[in-house]
């Protein structure tokens, strides 16, 4: 029988404190400690050190206890210190920290990509690889492609965000700071990257563009300018992450889908921070009956262990040459363990659903703050969309679409002082991403919603 979240118990008290003299002094030595031997380009968003974590709870080294909104970017979905998890690890500890799996194999590794072949969109015949990170998928997936189909354009989108590497730094769309900075660049990048225009509903210029419109938008772009017969693959996320949390219109994806088919050319879904029940569905391609041929996927895999898999059509995956993929630590036993017990937590406690009533209890109350501040002619927040318990608020100068990145780090910062943590976002750096924990209780995300409704009230 399928448990519900609520089943769940914590080991941490589920409730948020903050002393006066946040940040505390063990966090503030912590900082001057960081400042004299780790490497400036390396920003941290939150100024306290972490000590302990369950469920929805941070807890710093000074004894305040934070709410978690952001899940260290969607990565905890199961929360910060899943029992489960932890016993995996432990017992995968015990026996073998490391062997390669392209030496000595073991049958975790073989275990978990039976589990992802099941849980991908698709009933075609599949193959899986693991790796790292989300970059690191990403990648592969594109060598895959390119390889696959003998040919080297690969197709990105507005807003999208794919990783920093210096391939998926091209693919990223966002320069500042991924691909360049007050210093200069990261470049060169990889050649043969075309970006085009992504389906942004609440910027478009026509408001009335269905998201088939959209799609045309962009293929036409790839026709006239690439030629359709010189595309590798079409990578998107379908709900985009850093670009804003940005849902393409209804259609869009569809639409895409059918003219990569029909064109021969590999579509990547890039599901790093929107897969594992994030968005009310196992993968965010669900949502609209689309089943993509490579899947890359990471963050909430493995419960926050270091893993990262793609995903995809047999043929495809089939047609590298032995040896052609891997990696020394991609597959690690240890965190191979970690994810198939995440997954199995997952569906345990049915947390695709819990997400969904995660959905409807913040975008309840958000619509309800939108209206208030509107009819007090305060209309700041110009956008409230996302899927499951991936939600966003993109804020502007009120009564304008005009991005207001002063506000959102504003009502960050508030949100801070008050013990609750959540995450921004945006090519224009004005959207408050929500991203909290699966498992997080209804008073705790009502606690935090409290807290955020407060912060833009006070700021707006």
């Amino acid at each position: 029988m399928t448990t519900t979240a609520h089943d769940i118990v914590f080991r941490l008290e589920q409730k948020r404190r903050v002393q006066a003299d946040f940040p505390g002094p063990k966090s503030i030595a912590l900082t001057e400690r960081r400042r004299a031997v780790v490497a400036a380009g390396v920003a941290s968003s939150v100024p306290v050190y972490v000590a302990d974590a369950d469920g929805g709870i941070i807890h710093d080294v000074d004894g305040n206890a934070f709410i978690d909104l952001g899940s260290g970017i969607a990565v905890t979905s199961v929360g910060a210190s899943d029992p489960a998890v932890i016993g995996a690890v432990k017992e995968a500890v015990e026996h073998f920290t490391h062997t390669c799996f392209m030496v000595t194999p073991y049958e975790s590794y073989v275990a978990l990509a039976e589990q992802l072949n099941r849980l991908t969109p698709g009933d075609h015949e599949k193959r899986t690889v693991l790796f790292n990170s989300g970059a690191e998928a990403v990648e592969n997936a594109v060598k895959v492609a390119r390889l696959a189909t003998g040919r080297d354009a690969v197709v990105a989108f507005d807003h999208a965000y794919h990783g920093r590497t210096n391939l998926t730094m091209a693919l990223t769309a966002k320069a500042m700071p991924y691909k360049s900075g007050p210093a200069g660049s990261f470049g060169p990048f990889a050649p043969e990257v075309y970006r085009v225009p992504m389906s942004y509903p609440y910027r478009e210029e026509n408001p009335d563009l269905t998201g088939a419109e959209a799609a045309q938008r962009a293929i036409t772009m790839i026709e006239k300018q690439i030629g359709a017969g010189l595309v590798a693959a079409v990578i998107i996320e379908p709900i985009q992450g850093e670009g804003g949390f940005i849902v393409p219109a209804e259609g869009f994806l569809p639409a895409l889908a059918a003219w990569a088919r029909d064109n021969g050319i590999v579509l990547i879904a890039d599901e790093v921070q929107s897969g594992f029940c994030r968005t009310g569905e196992w993968f965010a391609v669900n949502h609209e009956g689309v089943v993509p041929d490579i899947i890359t996927m990471a963050k909430g895999i493995a419960g926050g262990m270091p893993l990262s898999a793609i995903t995809g059509r047999a043929d495809l995956l089939d047609a590298v040459h032995a040896g052609g993929l891997g990696g020394t630590y991609g597959g690690n036993p240890v965190a191979c363990a970690a994810a198939l017990a995440a997954i199995g937590s997952m569906e345990e406690y049915n947390l695709a659903g819990r997400a969904r009533h995660i959905e409807e209890l913040a975008t309840g109350r958000l619509h309800a703050l939108q209206k208030e501040l509107a009819g007090a002619r305060k209309a700041v927040m110009g956008d409230v969309r996302g899927r499951g318990a991936m939600l966003a608020i993109e804020l502007v100068h009120a009564g304008t679409k005009q991005p207001n990145p002063e506000l959102t780090k504003a009502v960050a910062a508030a949100c801070l002082q008050e013990g609750v943590i959540i995450l921004t976002c945006g090519t224009y750096g004005n959207v408050i991403r929500l991203l909290p924990p699966l498992v997080i209780t209804d008073e705790l995300l009502n606690d935090g919603l409290d807290v955020l409704a407060g912060a833009i009230r006070a700021n707006a």
